[in-house]
């Protein structure tokens, strides 16, 4: 991880970053992001160019120099282009339906699914005929994005006989012989 700490981060046009102690501020045109430091980590800023220092060569500050490197630079790139997950549901009478910020799920089971989004996470749903409903989520903040996405997927994970079930866009699932491959 040191190697990723070591490199410098050099900060986009258009995106303020402001240092203040060990709290980390990231302003963009896609939204703001805070970040705080911990212990052993320090921040130097020069003109355009952010650079990460460790106290010590203990193994403790070596994970964490490059976890802040990685976790700033997505923050950095967040609030400057943003992230987006695909989601693909398959399975026939599958739906997706979105009202603001309530995402409501029909995928198989007695009732629908209401999962409502936090307010960072914009999302839209499509469905068209003959295709599977795409279920689109962008936000700045690449984990609070990915933890929703995750949630959301496993409300019907995919199955492997079928293959029915909440996917991310690109996403292979192993495939199994049913019970006549058997014989």
């Amino acid at each position: 991880m040191s190697r990723i700490g070591k490199s410098p981060i050099s900060i986009p046009s258009g995106v303020e970053v402001k240092v203040d102690d060990n709290v980390i501020t990231v302003k963009g045109p896609k939204g703001e992001s805070t970040e705080e430091l911990g212990g052993g980590i320090t921040v130097e800023k020069n003109d355009d160019v952010l650079t990460f220092h460790r106290a010590s060569e203990a193994p403790v500050h070596k994970a964490k120099h490059g976890l802040y490197r990685a976790l700033v630079l997505n923050m950095i790139e967040g609030v400057s282009e943003g992230y987006k997950k695909v989601l693909e549901i398959i399975g026939v009478g599958f739906r997706a339906d979105v009202k603001g910020q309530v995402l409501t799920l029909s995928v198989g089971h007695s009732h629908p699914i209401v999962f409502e989004l936090p307010e960072e996470i914009k999302v839209s749903a499509e469905t068209a005929k003959g295709k599977a409903p795409v279920v689109t989520l962008e936000s700045h903040d690449k984990q609070l994005l990915g933890q929703v996405a995750a949630k959301i997927r496993s409300f019907r994970k995919p199955e492997p006989y079928k293959g029915k079930g909440i996917r991310f866009q690109g996403e292979q699932i192993r495939r199994k012989a049913g019970k006549a491959a058997g014989k």
